[in-house]
């Protein structure tokens, strides 16, 4: 079996009214969502998603030809090609497909079959204040969400931590609540400095006293002593971070050096599926947590879900949901049915051969740039 063709199909749906995502300063009037199609001779494509896949044509070359089921070879390619500039992990999605296509199996059965289903969180886009928390809290509970995680402005931490406390006080003990402050990483352009570790300190030890699940993501990633505070200061509360740190070396010195309590690397935005899986057995055999973040589109949800569930991951699924701004649909525009929960609040590992992804191709050229 050889690669007759990679194909790029670069899609965006204008947003009307826009997502105020609480991690980007300018509110999103429209998202994009690049499908790519690897073709072989034997007439099976594959199907990926996620980043951009910008910059691809100059290395496109380096794929041509090649078998598709040389899974290694292919990462290894990916990761040159992105030393110089691209995240193409989109790609190698589109190549386990393949290689799930091939087998007959979903691609989760491949990476350890470990669960048929997992437990979704909701995970919200937008700063909104404590009573329109709490119907939105209210109302993922309702569709069997049995967590959510709520966005906290650094700027604004009294009202990010009273939303938070609403929300526990209206849903109890029994509904989880993770809590994300985004400062990580930043989005192009965005030069602001990030919390200073005092005050980060001081708002994490407040959300511990609400018996929040996990703080997301509460400091930039070189800040290694400044998350082993935070975990030292504040026993009861996990710590999570990595969905978008792209070095495989600098994740093992996090396990290395036992820096987080959950692991989120993202497999179509950060270190791909087969690194992931590799970083996730590993921070597993530490007794800690692999949950990756899945925000992209329902390709990259998938691709997400069907590595976490191969190898077990929890205790929970990101689930991107927050209506009215972010819903499903909104989300999966390009698929025949949006990628959904079940009633129990559970993702399913879709029972198709290979990610399980079914594209409405009259919503691929409605939708072409």
């Amino acid at each position: 079996m050889k690669i007759t063709a990679i194909t790029l199909d670069r899609l965006r749906l204008e947003l009307d009214p826009a997502l105020h995502a609480a991690w980007d300063p300018d509110p999103r009037r429209h998202f994009d969502a690049t499908i790519v199609r690897v073709h072989t001779d034997d007439g099976v494509t594959g199907i990926g998603s996620g980043d951009t896949m910008a910059g691809f044509e100059a290395v496109e070359h380096l794929f041509l030809g090649e078998d598709p089921l040389a899974i290694v070879r292919h990462v290894k390619a990916i990761e040159t090609a992105n030393f110089h500039g691209g995240r193409f992990w989109p790609l190698e999605a589109a190549l386990w497909d393949i290689i799930g296509r091939v087998a007959g199996l979903p691609v989760a059965t491949l990476f350890g079959n470990s669960a048929r289903a997992l437990p979704a969180y909701a995970s919200s886009a937008e700063l909104k204040p404590p009573a329109e928390r709490v119907e939105t809290a209210w109302r993922a509970r309702e569709a069997g969400f049995r967590a959510m995680k709520i966005r906290i402005d650094r700027d604004h931490a009294d009202e990010g931590v009273a939303a938070v406390a609403a929300v526990r006080d209206a849903l109890g003990p029994g509904f989880g609540i993770m809590v994300d402050l985004n400062q990580s990483w930043r989005m192009a352009g965005d030069t602001s400095a990030a919390a200073d570790l005092a005050g980060t300190r001081k708002l994490v030890r407040r959300l511990a006293e609400l018996d929040v699940l996990w703080v997301e993501e509460p400091l930039p990633y070189h800040d290694l002593d400044g998350f082993r505070t935070l975990r030292a200061e504040n026993p009861g509360v996990r710590i999570a971070a990595g969905e978008m740190h792209h070095s495989v070396p600098e994740l093992l010195r996090y396990l290395e050096e036992d820096v987080l309590d959950v692991y989120q690397m993202d497999v179509v935005l950060a270190v791909g599926m087969h690194r992931a899986r590799t970083l996730a057995e590993l921070a597993q055999l530490k007794h800690r947590a692999f949950t990756p973040h899945s925000w992209t589109n329902g390709i990259g949800v998938l691709a997400n879900l069907h590595v976490s569930a191969g190898v077990g991951g929890g205790p929970y699924f990101e689930f991107p949901w927050d209506p009215p701004g972010w819903t499903p649909e909104r989300r999966d525009f390009m698929l025949a049915e949006p990628v959904m929960i079940t009633s129990a609040g559970e993702l399913e590992v879709p029972r198709r051969p290979g990610l399980g992804i079914e594209l409405d191709e009259e919503a691929v050229r409605r939708w072409r740039i």
